[in-house]
């Protein structure tokens, strides 16, 4: 019922943030910042005017935003797969996380967007190019979460694993892994959202399908509410993408305890 209660409580205020913006975007009458009504019917047009076969989607979802989704869900499932095998055995070494610390540093520290033009050199314009983007630049909060929480498992369990002489797989599976989920989804769900803004970044250039593209289009074009129509839909794409996330991970961490109190909106570092 506290659930519930709280639940509610967040869309109220939702809703009034979005009849305040209703109202103020009436007053000022600026065709750069339109109504939310004019929003949705925009939206409405572009995403929900197919046919009743396609369960009244456009051909736009399926030539612009799947597409989208299918870029950032790949980028972000092979960062994901390539941060934690690498965090994991970085974390459990401390000569190797010694000699590759500085160039973890360095790499992490420059902009994913910057590097686009050299991935168009080394990939072209298509997909390559947008994956490579996507991975480069949210491998780093996964990475770096997996080596933290790899070096924090409990000594007790690393002298009874010796003790017991458990084979090493089994080890790094049954007991690295387990002590490194917490931090491992705190990594995962950062870079999420940052696989949804690099997304639209590398769909800015040279490429005609995907929200990124559209966006830009919308904005040549003067078509302010179709702009704010794929904005908004960045923001639930986000919030979707974050809420199912989280989720998934309170039903895998649901042996830690205290896992009930967490929200959509708790990020961690």
């Amino acid at each position: 019922m506290r659930a519930l209660s709280g639940f509610l409580q967040r869309w109220v205020v939702f809703g009034c943030l979005v009849l305040v913006w209703e109202v103020a975007a009436f007053l000022a009458d600026d065709p750069f910042f339109p109504r939310p009504t004019v929003i949705a019917e925009a939206a409405a047009e572009l995403w929900l005017s197919g046919p009743a076969e396609t369960l009244f989607l456009s051909d736009v979802v399926f030539e612009h935003l799947v597409p989208s989704l299918t870029r950032l869900l790949t980028g972000w499932g092979i960062a994901a797969v390539v941060g934690v095998a690498l965090g994991l055995a970085l974390g459990r070494s401390a000569r190797a996380m010694e000699y590759a610390g500085p160039v973890l540093t360095f790499m992490r520290s420059i902009p994913p967007p910057a590097l686009v033009p050299v991935f168009l050199l080394l990939f072209n314009i298509g997909t390559s190019m947008q994956l490579a983007t996507i991975v480069f630049g949210v491998l780093w909060p996964i990475l770096l979460n997996t080596v933290d929480g790899a070096r924090s498992v409990d000594s007790t369990k690393t002298e009874t694993s010796e003790v017991f002489r458990i084979p090493r797989a089994q080890w790094v599976l049954g007991v690295v892994l387990p002590s490194a989920a917490p931090k491992i989804f705190a990594g995962l769900r950062v870079s999420l959202s940052l696989s949804l803004v690099l997304m639209v970044v590398s769909e800015l250039v040279g490429t005609d399908n995907g929200i990124g593209s559209q966006l830009l289009l919308a904005q040549r074009q003067f078509d302010f509410p179709g702009m704010w129509a794929g904005i908004v839909l960045l923001g639930v794409l986000g919030y979707t993408l974050n809420t199912v996330l989280l989720a998934l991970e309170n039903r895998a961490l649901a042996w830690q305890p205290k896992r009930e109190g967490r929200t959509p909106a708790t990020v961690e570092d």
